[in-house]
């Protein structure tokens, strides 16, 4: 028995032998962590930093729209009722229609609100203008809501500024 070893080194190889695959285990163990760590940290990188650095690759002029957007957010100014006489077409009719502004920021809302005297007369004096056939369809209110916008954007000052109204959304609207 030439090839059999004394039982002495038996036991050291048996015990060699878990020693070394417990250093595998912990080397796997620990390259397993560091994998899914760096990949969990990348990942955060790209969803939260990842929209910044792509922010800070814009052009110019996106930026400069996005600071208008968030500065102007849009406010809401609600205009009291309008009761008026139609232009005559099968005998008398009236107009009773209420909307709501929308405008560009709280200063032009209390620029508006400040001026609704001159808002209410321009309104009244173009809707006692109009027929019920112009403004009973679709398109005639959208056409109406057109025209109350451009004469409410006129300056109300002389060589003043226009107002920034982006729309007429009405709430009530009805013709007897």
């Amino acid at each position: 028995m030439a090839n059999a070893k004394p039982k002495a080194d038996l036991k050291a190889d048996a015990a060699a032998a878990p020693a070394g695959s417990k250093k595998k285990l912990i080397v796997i163990a620990l390259a397993a962590v560091l994998l899914l760590g760096g990949g969990g940290g990348a990942a955060w990188y790209f969803m939260h930093a990842g929209g910044d650095a792509a922010e800070h690759e814009a052009p110019k002029e996106t930026k400069k729209k996005k600071k208008k957007d968030a500065s102007a957010k849009p406010e809401y100014v609600p205009v009291e009722a309008f009761t008026v006489n139609l232009q005559p077409e099968n005998g008398e009719q009236y107009l009773q229609v209420q909307f709501t502004l929308q405008v560009d920021g709280s200063e032009q809302a209390t620029l508006i609100k400040d001026n609704m005297a001159i808002v209410r007369n321009r309104v009244l004096l173009l809707l006692s203008g109009k027929k019920s056939s112009e403004i009973s369809t679709v398109e005639g209110k959208q056409q109406l809501a057109a025209e109350i916008q451009a004469i409410i954007k006129e300056p109300f000052e002389k060589d003043g500024d226009e107002q920034d109204v982006t729309d007429v959304l009405f709430t009530s609207f009805i013709i007897q």
